[in-house]
């Protein structure tokens, strides 16, 4: 299938919508169907461009999926709205179970369904506060998490987080010196010595996490956040060997909770076993999360819905203590969007699409490996893990220097895809360097070994032409 460029007939219309670009529309999604969506953009319709990151790392069936349009439908009709705090309902408890059972055995023991992953990154922020002080523990307070971390655009969630976009918030975010601490990312591609093996990189992070916590008191540290695999911070650099297991044990040795972020990659995006959590890759069941957040692919873009799985630790705290929360969300366990949610993975489940994108993904790395590293161009990496794959772009392959973000690299990549029929998230470089410009894949789970043909054809002549033209210009 090839994209179609025809002309519209109101290309400079207003917006009234506050996001975006503010003064007048931006490009528009006006229909889909399966991996392909039709835009409309500056005055253009584009139809049948191939969306390699599904919205944003959301749309696990693709769009426009007949069976989903009944579960919808079936799901209003059984659907009453209920204030959780006050009353729940039977769709966010058959959801929960699902989960939980199709998660290793033990690891999780309830769940709360909200509507972002912001949401759900606020909500895991105040349940962990709440168990301290269930447990007596007023003074376990901090949480430790990374820089260039995205944990979501609430002012908590942000706090939690450290990358650009983040600064001019500053004065609104939680003290950063004395709650909000931050370790090093892990990132091998940038952050490890050519003298160390993965296990020595991994085992000097976990030494200086370890440091600080002990310089902090661990009777006051409250969580370890990571994201298992970043998203949009770093572009899905895998966790090195051993790290994700250290962070286990040193949060068990001192009684800190082990708090893991999968709301991009998490529900299935990434796993090896035909199930929905990430961090399976990197840990055995006895190791998994004490609280964990997730959402984006858990509706499939149907519906707005994300949650919060907390852990046996967590849940019999409460439950031998007040066995009480107090306030909630207003929608929180929305019943109309937990029946469609369980419908989407109930679907996703019967036809085996979570093994199907982990081989597709895995496969597109593999493609775009052979095709790019092995010939001259701006592409310095390729990484990782099933459905979501990213290409960082430098000026210099073996010293590993960023462009100059006032290139906008990324943005040029990206707009070079979309007028040659590839939808990919562009992410820019960091200022002072410690990140490239990134090209970032999540697409739906159906693809086919086609599809990913069809997008590394595009991407490679994309990365091509860009870095022809930054060589024309001096950039490169």
């Amino acid at each position: 299938m090839t994209v179609s460029i025809s002309e519209t007939k109101t290309p400079s219309e207003p917006s009234y919508v506050f996001q975006a670009s503010v003064s007048g529309l931006g490009a528009q999604v006006v229909g889909g169907k399966g991996i392909h969506i039709d835009v409309e953009k500056g005055g253009k319709m584009y139809k049948n461009i191939i969306d390699g990151v599904s919205g944003a790392a959301v749309g696990a069936l693709g769009w426009k999926d007949d069976e989903v349009l009944e579960i919808i439908n079936d799901a209003a009709k059984k659907s009453t709205y209920s204030y959780a705090p006050l009353m729940s309902n039977k769709g966010s408890e058959e959801l929960s179970k699902f989960y939980i059972d199709n998660s290793p055995k033990g690891v999780f023991a309830s769940a709360l369904w909200l509507t972002s992953g912001s949401e759900s990154n606020e909500n895991a922020l105040r349940i962990i506060r709440q168990y301290y002080l269930e447990r007596g523990l007023p003074d376990k307070v901090k949480i430790i998490s990374r820089d260039n971390s995205y944990h979501g655009f609430t002012m908590g969630a942000q706090s939690v987080s450290w990358n650009p976009r983040v600064d001019d918030y500053k004065p609104y975010l939680f003290d950063q010196v004395n709650v909000a601490l931050k370790m090093p990312s892990a990132y091998t591609y940038r952050l490890k010595k050519d003298s160390e093996t993965e296990e020595q990189y991994s085992q000097r992070l976990l030494d200086t996490l370890e440091k600080k916590i002990i310089d902090n008191g661990p009777e006051t540290v409250a969580a370890v956040l990571v994201e298992t695999l970043p998203g949009s911070s770093l572009g899905t650099t895998p966790p090195p060997k051993g790290y994700l297991k250290g962070i286990r044990h040193l949060c068990t040795k001192y009684d800190i909770i082990f708090y893991l972020d999968e709301v991009m990659c998490g529900t299935g995006r990434c796993n090896p076993n035909g199930k929905l959590n990430c961090w399976e890759n990197f840990l055995d069941a006895s190791e998994g999360p004490d609280i964990q957040t997730v959402g984006k692919t858990l509706g499939s873009g149907f519906v707005t819905i994300a949650g919060v799985l907390v852990g046996p630790k967590i849940k019999d705290v409460f439950v031998n203590g007040s066995n009480y929360i107090f306030g909630g969300n207003t929608y929180s366990s929305h019943e109309f969007n937990c029946y469609v949610a369980l419908g989407v993975q109930k679907k996703i489940a019967r036809e085996h699409l979570t093994a199907n994108i982990f081989e597709m993904g895995n496969l597109l790395a593999e493609k775009l490996r052979k095709q790019l590293l092995t010939e001259e161009n701006i592409a310095g990496d390729v990484r990782g893990v099933g459905g979501f794959q990213s290409v960082e772009l430098v000026k210099n392959r073996d010293t590993k220097e960023a462009f100059d973000v006032k290139l906008g690299v990324s943005t040029r990549l990206k707009t070079l895809c979309f007028e040659n029929g590839l939808s990919v998230m562009g992410m820019p470089a960091n200022p002072d360097g410690t990140c490239g410009d990134r090209a970032i894949f999540a697409p739906a789970f159906i693809i086919t070994e086609q599809d990913v043909d069809e997008m590394v054809k595009i991407f490679v002549k994309c990365v091509n032409s860009l870095s022809t033209a930054l060589k024309q210009e001096g950039a490169w």
